[in-house]
């Protein structure tokens, strides 16, 4: 007798083929059967006549660490169909760390993370992966961050990584691996991670790519003077050529100042993968982000961690310094800033920044301060959307064309924490999957399916998942190709897609009729 069996949809199974009708019956926690199972015994029939039944989606990059931690269920990823989540992205997570290192790192990333348990063992691998296997609703995968390795070797100080020490970040990246990591990351701007250098990473995606492992890189944007090149993309490309190691751009595309000019963010890397280079990227369908406050501080008032930070906040001459640092930073979009999270004074979230200025007769660097100041540090932020519709829409074309290339993926880059976080954490798998399909064509439901799981699944080495196969795990979505859509703006960021009535993770129905059932089904893979 089968446990379930979705009946009467159009089965699109993950590979781009077409689509074909087809019941698809689950036992235990994998497909069992696929075809004509009318006459089949099963202990649930669900009717999804009209709908598509897809493998769940696949989303390789994710901050939800944290929050998955403090609410299980996560319906903001199991609602947009996403059954499984990678984490340790952007070169930031929390392990492997001792547990001093762990509550201090758990403090410097409360404005993106939230706040965990602060008793928890993150000293390996191994152990984070405990935390998630069979406790949460979707499946977990992890990637080594950089800056948490580089944290538990040097501290949270500016040093170089040699020697002895590069040696001891080279076996914890080994053993991360061994003991089930998928990958390697860096990011932008999260510390200890910029106070690296090339050679650094080029040692440490050695390993990387002995295992056939991946290296997902946010480009660099601080302390660019330690960058090969001089810049994020190729100092990247350097590891990738030096080392042979799989590389892997998170979220990249086009911006407002770049919209509608592919070719520009494309001029380093399409030459590379000509020689040879093996380069894979993900994409979220916005044209903002979303990031920690913290992060956008100068490297040397970083130095010491989160105590020696509130203390340079507070004094008032490196306070001056601080701003006028920030105010000077191209890369930092103080006039757009919103709080998105702050974890003691809430009535600030979907504040602008501007307005925090305003309110004190301040410059945007000092109010920054200031809320970093009043908050502890726990202060998330989401970049506003640009005032132009045509340059959004042309973002949104951009998406679309670089989506349809054989070498991306979509991603959701989900940051959870406060009450207006960035409506990709809700929306943007459905966004692509529905409004931007149906919008600007070019992609089929079966080349969009694709690029949400089978493709992902199988860069990250992810076992038996992203296809319908028989014998595969049962991680299945279902949605109405016509209906689906997301729901969530940046004034509405908390709002479910419509149309995604069914999710199954590992063979257990976790979303019913477009509401959550409280299963926590998910497992800690490959």
């Amino acid at each position: 007798m089968l446990d379930l069996v979705l009946a009467g949809g159009t089965v699109v199974d993950g590979t781009g083929a077409p689509g074909y009708r087809g019941d698809v019956g689950v036992s235990g926690e994998t497909i069992a059967a696929i075809g004509d199972l009318g006459r089949a015994e099963a202990r649930r029939v669900i009717d999804v006549t009209g709908l598509v039944v897809a493998p769940g989606f696949v989303d390789p990059h994710t901050h939800a660490e944290g929050a998955l931690l403090t609410d299980p269920q996560h319906a903001m990823g199991l609602r947009q169909g996403i059954t499984t989540e990678l984490l340790g992205i952007d070169g930031m997570s929390y392990a492997p760390l001792s547990p001093a290192n762990y509550r201090l790192y758990r403090r410097w990333l409360a404005g993106l993370l939230g706040d965990p348990p602060e008793d928890l063992d993150m000293s390996s691998v191994t152990a984070f992966r405990q935390h998630y296997h069979r406790k949460v609703a979707v499946n977990t995968a992890y990637l080594v961050p950089f800056a948490t390795v580089r944290l538990e070797v040097l501290g949270f100080r500016d040093a170089p990584l040699r020697g002895a020490e590069l040696e001891t970040a080279r076996r914890l990246v080994c053993e991360g691996l061994e003991q089930g990591a998928v990958g390697f990351s860096t990011g932008s701007k999260y510390y200890p991670g910029p106070w690296g250098e090339t050679a650094e990473l080029i040692a440490l995606a050695e390993p990387v790519a002995a295992a056939g492992a991946v290296y997902m890189c946010e480009p660099r944007r601080a302390l660019l003077e330690r960058a090969h090149g001089g810049d994020g993309v190729a100092e990247a490309l350097e590891v990738a050529r030096r080392t042979g190691v799989r590389l892997h751009f998170a979220h990249y595309r086009t911006a407002p100042e770049t919209a509608g000019r592919i070719d520009t963010i494309m001029r380093l890397i399409d030459p590379a993968k000509a020689e040879g280079l093996d380069v894979t990227f993900d994409i979220y369908p916005y044209p903002a982000g979303s990031t920690i406050a913290v992060s956008y501080l100068p490297g040397w008032a970083q130095e010491g961690g989160p105590d020696a930070i509130l203390r340079r906040l507070a004094d008032p001459g490196d306070r001056r310094k601080i701003a006028d640092a920030v105010e000077h930073d191209a890369s930092v979009p103080l006039a757009d800033l919103v709080c998105s999270y702050v974890g003691k004074d809430t009535s600030l979230e979907g504040m602008a920044l501007t307005d925090l200025a305003a309110r004190t007769g301040c410059s945007l660097g000092e109010a920054l301060c200031d809320v970093l100041l009043s908050e502890a540090l726990q202060v998330g932020h989401v970049a506003a959307p640009p005032r132009s519709v045509a340059l959004w829409r042309q973002v949104s074309r951009d998406c679309m064309e670089l989506l349809a290339r054989p070498d991306y993926m979509v991603c959701s880059d989900i940051t959870p924490a406060g009450s207006m976080p960035h409506p990709r954490s809700f929306g943007a798998f459905p966004r692509f999957l529905g409004r931007l399909r149906r919008e600007f064509g070019g992609l089929s439901v079966e080349a969009m399916v694709h690029r949400m799981t089978d493709r992902t699944a199988r860069r990250f080495g992810l076992t038996r998942r992203g296809r319908i196969e028989r014998g595969w795990f049962a991680d299945l979505a279902v949605f109405d190709a016509d209906r689906v859509i997301d729901t969530a703006t940046y004034d509405d960021p908390r709002r479910f897609p419509a149309g995604i009535p069914y999710v199954v993770v590992n063979g257990q129905v976790a979303v019913d009729q477009e509401r959550v059932t409280g299963v926590l089904a998910g497992q800690a893979v490959p």
